[in-house]
Order: C-alpha cells, then sequence, then structure tokens
C-alpha cells in the first residue's frame, strides 16, 4: 500500500485527485495540505511514501515545500504536478531529488504510474519534459540561470511569496511571528538581490527566475 498526502491550494483539485487516487487498491490517501507550509507539517507529521504536490501554493510554494521535505532526511517521495513546464525549474526540483513531474493535463495512469516509480525510488518526468530535463541532467553547465542560482535565503524566499500573494508587511509579520521591521528589512533585500526598483517589477522577475510560482 503507498500511503499518499495531496496538497494543492485548490480543494476540487485535491477532492479529484482524493477520488482518483483512492479508486486504486494501491493507494491510501492520509492526508491534505492547502498550502506549502501545511505540505511540509503533513510530511513531519504522518511521514507518507508520496505526496502529490502542486508548485503554485500560498505561504511557500511547491519549490520551497519540497526543498523542505527532502531536507527532513525522511523515506518521502515528491511528485509534482503542475501546469508550469520552465525546463530549469524541473531539472531545478530533479537534481534537489524530486521524484516525478507531470504537467496537469496528464492522463489519470500516468499519475498512477508517477506515484508508483516514485514509491520504488525510480524517476518519472512526463514525455513532453523528459528529453529537455535529462539533457540538463546530462549537461549540467547548460543550467546557468534562474532556478538554480536563487540568491535569497529561505526566510527572503518566504516573504517573497507572501508579497506576491498580497500581503501587506503588517500581516506577514504576524504569519512568520516576526517584527514589521524585520519584515521591512527582508524586503529591502530582496529588491536588492534581484535589482527591482518597485513591486511590479520585483514580482515580474521573481516569476521569469521561477522563484515564485502563482496560478494564473
Amino acid at each position: 500500500m503507498i500511503r499518499v498526502v495531496i496538497a494543492d491550494d485548490h480543494h476540487l483539485v485535491r477532492q479529484g485527485l482524493r477520488a482518483l487516487l483512492e479508486s486504486n487498491p494501491e493507494v491510501k490517501v492520509i492526508g491534505e495540505a492547502a498550502t506549502g507550509f501545511e505540505a511540509v507539517e503533513q510530511a513531519e507529521k504522518l511521514t507518507p511514501d508520496v505526496i502529490v504536490m502542486d508548485l503554485s501554493m500560498p505561504r511557500l510554494d511547491g519549490v520551497q515545500a519540497a526543498a523542505r521535505i527532502l531536507e527532513l532526511n525522511a523515506p518521502i517521495q515528491i511528485v509534482i504536478v503542475s501546469m508550469h513546464a520552465d525546463t530549469a525549474v524541473i531539472h531545478n526540483l530533479v537534481r534537489r531529488g524530486v521524484k516525478g513531474y507531470l504537467l496537469k493535463d496528464a492522463l489519470a495512469d500516468e499519475l498512477m504510474l508517477a506515484i508508483r516509480s516514485a514509491a520504488a525510488g525510480k524517476l518519472y518526468l512526463s514525455p513532453t519534459i523528459s528529453e529537455s530535463v535529462m539533457n540538463m541532467l546530462v549537461n549540467p553547465q547548460r543550467n546557468e540561470d534562474g532556478a538554480a542560482t536563487n540568491p535569497l535565503t529561505e526566510r527572503e524566499q518566504e516573504v517573497l511569496q507572501l508579497v506576491a500573494e498580497g500581503h501587506t508587511s503588517s500581516a506577514i509579520a504576524q504569519i512568520l511571528s516576526i517584527s514589521v521591521k524585520t519584515v521591512e528589512k527582508h524586503r529591502a533585500n530582496i529588491m536588492t538581490k534581484l535589482d527591482a526598483a518597485d513591486l511590479a517589477t520585483l514580482i515580474r522577475v521573481a516569476i521569469k527566475r521561477g522563484y515564485i510560482f502563482l496560478d494564473t
């Protein structure tokens, strides 16, 4: 039996994935998460075999959540299901240890194949993206931009995500249990590191480089 946690910020998507997976006797869905932060909590609490996770989630996006889950050094595999097909981002995730990446238009059978492969410690990528990512894995020097060279600290990444979601500095301070002054310092550091003069530029650069993922 493969024990699975589903992480997606859309309730209907989680319901659909749960219904799909629970129709297969090989799988037991043991938890759900609506944010990246909750996904990390569920990983720590439940230690599932596989987490099926979106990239575009609040509080922590899928990249940040995956990094924290993989740092737990627990026998947990991650399968990303996303509409984003940026090769550099996928390469970075695979390089870190993510075992599956599917596009959201994948067939149900493909999702089960990815989950089985991940549970066995094997890599599965959607056929439409696998060749380009494999080329990057074989020739890592080609991956010279974006996701592999994120200059932000873990806390700055959290603040950036919350800023992109439209939270004020006061709200961010409450969410992260830090002072408004500290939030403002992080925001200033982020603006400097990403060479952004205003919020619109900051968000555009962060999305382009794959530092944040927002639903469109």
